[in-house]
Formats: structure tokens, C-alpha cells, sequence
């Protein structure tokens, strides 16, 4: 593209194109040069937009977290029907897509990203495991609800270590991401106690 040409929407145009760049290239292929290009534009479209490049990656996360709002409010919906393992199986699968777990690294190792992102919102700082957190969270807590899982179990330690577990088995990009299988070995293992002993 012409870079006297305008872009509609730059903003959600260098969004798709950072994403791209973070699929293939991984956060160490991801500077404002190789966004610009990769979205076709002009490098100063960008800082029209964005007082910095830390500033363009703030506003990327919260964008892609507020998209991962939409699929927790999706699990929350289907607490009471199908079972609670495939629940929790094919949401962990969804949250930790990939452009997730592209993101998650990018965070984890920009310390002015992390000081924005905690600026910006509560618990932004880890922006992304937050938003699986608490949809997982909530998820289990209206399941304990319907007495689908045991009334005292602790929502908070399962929460853990659903996605602490779901985060390692999809954080490895080479090997590709876990089969539904290996997912649901994990969530099988983790909620069996809490399911048994749940009210008939």
C-alpha cells in the first residue's frame, strides 16, 4: 500500500498486523518498523495514533483482553449444561489460542509494557492469564452453584491449577498446541476429586 494512501481504521489495521507479526515472528519479531510494514503503512500512521510504541503494544493487549471477555462471558453461559471437564476442556482450548499465548511472553518480558498495562486496568499487569483467571474462576463458582462440583471445594486453588496447567500445555509454540485429549486429561485429573464428591 501507498503510504500517502489512508488506512480506514489504522488503529484495528496495525492490531491485525502486530498479530500476525507475534504469530510468526514471536514478540522478538515485533518492533513498530516491522508492524508498519507488515500493515502497509507509513512507520509516523503509527505514532499518530500512539504517543509510543509501548503505548501501541498497551492498547493491543487491552484490545485482544477484551476479546477474551467475550469468550469467558461464553463459559459462564454454559455452566449447568454438557459436563464440567468438556466445559473447562474446550474454554481452556479457546482462551489459550494462539494469539493468547503469543501475547503472554510479550508481557512477561516488557517491563514498561507490564508498569502500562497495570496503570491501565486492574490486574493488567499479567493482562491475558488475568482474564482466563477469572473467567475460570467464575465459571466454577456458578457450576458449584448448581452443585454440579462440591459445595466445598476451593474455587480458588482449582482455578490455579487449571490454568497454570492450561497455560503450560499450550505455551510451547514449536510442538504445536495439546490435543483436546491431553487437555482434558488435565481437567479430568484436576476437578475428579471436587466432581465425585459433589451432591447427588
Amino acid at each position: 500500500m501507498p503510504t500517502g494512501v489512508h488506512l480506514r481504521d489504522a488503529r484495528q489495521q496495525l492490531f491485525d498486523a502486530a498479530e500476525r507479526l507475534l504469530l510468526r515472528d514471536g514478540p522478538n519479531g515485533l518492533t513498530s518498523r516491522a508492524v508498519t510494514d507488515e500493515a502497509g503503512c507509513a512507520k509516523g500512521v503509527l505514532h499518530r495514533h500512539f504517543s509510543d510504541f509501548d503505548a501501541f503494544l498497551t492498547a493491543l493487549v487491552l484490545d485482544r483482553a477484551a476479546q477474551l471477555e467475550e469468550q469467558a462471558m461464553t463459559l459462564r453461559a454454559s455452566a449447568g449444561t454438557g459436563t464440567v471437564a468438556d466445559n473447562l476442556t474446550s474454554a481452556l482450548t479457546t482462551l489459550f489460542g494462539p494469539v493468547p499465548v503469543a501475547i503472554i511472553p510479550l508481557i512477561t518480558f516488557r517491563d514498561e509494557l507490564r508498569a502500562r498495562l497495570r496503570v491501565a486496568r486492574s490486574g493488567g499487569g499479567i493482562a491475558i492469564l488475568a482474564q482466563v483467571t477469572t473467567a475460570v474462576s467464575a465459571y466454577l463458582a456458578a457450576e458449584r452453584e448448581r452443585d454440579r462440583i462440591a459445595a466445598d471445594a476451593d474455587i480458588d486453588s482449582l482455578t490455579l491449577s487449571l490454568v497454570g496447567g492450561g497455560h503450560l500445555l499450550f505455551a510451547d509454540r514449536d510442538s504445536g498446541p495439546p490435543t483436546t485429549a491431553v487437555v482434558n486429561k488435565l481437567v479430568t485429573t484436576v476437578i475428579a476429586d471436587t466432581v465425585q464428591r459433589r451432591p447427588v
